[in-house]
């Protein structure tokens, strides 16, 4: 088997934060490094990962795979979309902060209600759904030109300092006016008077990102995917990948997936306490996936069972991706380091 393992935000982003690196035993995946070849690029976001992983261009249309990957959601991706994902934005030190809609504590109803209120105010534009609680879309009509979109996606904003919000092209002019709109919608809506009274942060923009439709004519590689991230799973789906949940642990995949295949991989425990500089959750996050997933799949690669892993990493320090075999990990001279000196090193442009 082929495993293709993508994990964004692998390496904390603060290579000199000693409370953060010290102390955290990950024999397996100190192990899988030494003994594998690096390459690097310049740093981008795990959806252009996932979408490098499947041969997708650049600025992919986003927004139509996340669609096709909602189990309870918009049922078509044949149109042109938007995530209108729900955000807090807030001062600080003159500088915008976002806040994703995963931090805010949205319930679904009151998603629900303040997505009606969208649409009764801009029904002669498209239409919002709210196909879970903080994931929003906004369908507009087939064909709609928004021109060259390039939006970060939200994992790559959350938690971090904004600067504009949508790009300053004639294409996209009417969609800021409509955001302008939008946020007053949001401003004026009982559900956010009431986050207010109660002390919560409201639901004060949208963040639009991942514009387009749907592209045909897409095939894949893999013979499977695994994952809990809605737009591996709308990628799976629109290259007629079988896609399954991630299992407990490497051994149950390693069990139910077919051998001499081309497997990928999706774990992506660690973004947000990255995001949001939750160094406990980090490092709880990392020594579950050691104990899970690094330590029994480099043993299944020096054993041979899995004949090539590639690790895929979007970090801070470089989109970095580790190939290895079984080969390379019987190079014994080729010694695991401590995460902090390999964080280093990527912070010092020596691998």
């Amino acid at each position: 088997m082929q495993l293709t393992l993508v994990v964004p935000e692998l390496v904390w982003p603060e290579p000199d934060d000693h409370d953060s690196f010290d102390g955290l035993p990950c024999p397996g995946l100190g192990t899988l490094i030494a003994r594998s070849q690096l390459s690097r690029r310049p740093p981008q976001s795990m959806e252009a990962t996932l979408c490098d992983a499947f041969g997708v261009a650049e600025n992919a249309a986003y927004a139509a795979f996340r669609v096709l990957g909602e189990n309870c959601g918009p049922t078509t991706a044949e149109a042109c979309w938007l995530c209108a994902d729900p955000v807090h934005l807030r001062l600080h030190q003159e500088r915008l902060i976002l806040a994703d809609g995963g931090s805010l504590g949205i319930e679904l109803a009151e998603a629900q209600t303040i997505v009606g209120e969208l649409n009764r105010h801009f029904a002669d534009v498209g239409t919002f759904h709210a196909a879970t609680a903080d994931r929003w879309y906004l369908q507009l009509a087939a064909g709609t030109d928004l021109g060259r979109f390039d939006v970060l996606p939200l994992s790559a904003i959350a938690g971090r300092s904004v600067g504009r919000q949508l790009p300053e092209t004639p294409e996209a002019r009417w969609l800021r006016q409509l955001l302008n709109e939008a946020q007053m919608v949001l401003h004026q809506h009982p559900a956010n008077e009431r986050r207010e009274d109660e002390g919560r942060s409201t639901i004060n923009s949208l963040w639009l990102w991942g514009a387009g439709e749907l592209p045909a004519g897409t095939s894949g590689g893999f013979a499977g995917v695994w994952t809990d991230n809605v737009l591996a799973r709308g990628l799976g789906r629109a290259f007629d990948v079988p896609v399954h949940a991630v299992p407990g642990d490497a051994g149950t995949l390693l069990a139910q997936a077919t051998r001499g295949s081309r497997q990928l991989l999706v774990l992506d425990a660690l973004q947000s306490p990255v995001q949001y500089e939750d160094a406990d959750a980090y490092r709880a996050g990392l020594l579950d996936l050691e104990a899970r997933w690094f330590a029994p799949l480099q043993k299944a690669l020096a054993g041979g069972r899995i004949q090539h892993l590639r690790l895929e990493a979007s970090t801070a320090y470089a989109a970095l991706a580790w190939d290895s075999d079984r080969r390379a990990q019987w190079q014994l001279w080729r010694r695991p380091q401590p995460l902090a000196a390999t964080a280093q090193a990527l912070a010092r442009g020596d691998q």
